[in-house]
């Protein structure tokens, strides 16, 4: 293995949002053996580099699902925006079937209603959090409306129309599967889309291209690796095209069984340092080679 690529919310970031001890020092131990580490998340680049931060690690970042790729001093090495018209189905689909979404572009995100943001996110949190009180979840909520960038715009249209935007993802929540599967549907015949998933209540829409496996192959180009040379780790769907063009792939624990059966190995969860344990496991396997 000589290039290692890791998804952040549920694999090296554990219930906290944080990433232990235990996964820095396997972080580190990996970079001892000359293996290249890089984030592929879902997040955008300053939401991904938080929790990077906070830990003391500077990595690559692959970001937006693929839609962009960055090195580790920051810099932009790829990106693969939406189409206008692709932007556009998206949201009349959303908007008919009453979703609330979220886009992300070069200038951050836009939503059409903080108060719509916030309660979808209470709504959410609240399904994984039920002992937290309101009052905190909202909290947890307005966090990740400062973390990543929000803003309000009252037209969609006129924001996919601009020439000084780029769109990367499309974000949309919905607590019925009924709801979001509607919307796939409609959609997923579309050749230049790619709909994926990073938890039961979303659907996320990224351009075909734009997907963590193209990107990840892409960056491991840049290095000279070979994708038999890669090994990935992740939890959930949009981690399904790095996790099998990988060649190692892992699911965490607490990952899907669907998701299990797509990999050569599962690990622990990401409570129990699931990334630390699957990096030694691949440590002690190329000592005995």
């Amino acid at each position: 293995m000589k290039l290692l690529a890791t998804d952040l919310d549920g694999t090296l970031l554990n219930e906290n949002h944080e990433i232990s001890a235990e996964n820095v020092q396997a972080i580190k131990k990996a970079e001892e053996h000359g293996i290249q580490v890089v984030v592929a998340t879902g997040r955008t680049y300053h939401a991904a580099k938080k929790p990077l931060d906070a830990a003391g690690l500077n990595l690559p970042i692959i970001c937006l699902n693929g839609a962009k790729i960055y090195n580790n001093a920051g810099q932009l090495l790829k990106s693969t925006p939406l189409e206008e018209q692709d932007c556009k189905r998206i949201q009349a689909i959303c908007e008919k079937e009453g979703l609330y979404f979220e886009v992300f572009t070069n200038q951050g995100g836009f939503t059409k209603s903080r108060e719509g943001f916030l309660q979808v996110m209470i709504d959410i949190m609240m399904s994984f959090h039920p002992t937290t009180s309101r009052e905190e979840i909202r909290e947890m909520a307005l966090q990740r409306f400062q973390d990543e960038e929000i803003k309000i715009t009252p037209d969609m249209n006129e924001l996919f129309e601009r020439e000084d935007i780029i769109v990367y993802k499309i974000l949309a929540f919905s607590m019925k599967n009924e709801n979001l599967n509607a919307i796939y549907l409609q959609l997923k015949d579309k050749e230049d889309l790619a709909i994926t998933s990073s938890g039961f209540s979303n659907l996320e829409f990224n351009h075909k291209d734009a997907q963590k496996g193209p990107a990840l192959e892409h960056f491991a180009k840049t290095l000279n690796i070979a994708m038999k040379d890669v090994m990935a780790i992740g939890d959930s769907y949009n981690d399904v095209s790095m996790l099998t063009m990988a060649g190692r792939g892992v699911a965490m624990g607490n990952a899907d069984n669907e998701i299990k059966q797509l990999c050569n190995f599962t690990t622990k969860t990401n409570r129990e340092h699931g990334f630390a344990h699957a990096v030694e496991e691949m440590l002690d396997e190329l000592k005995v080679k």
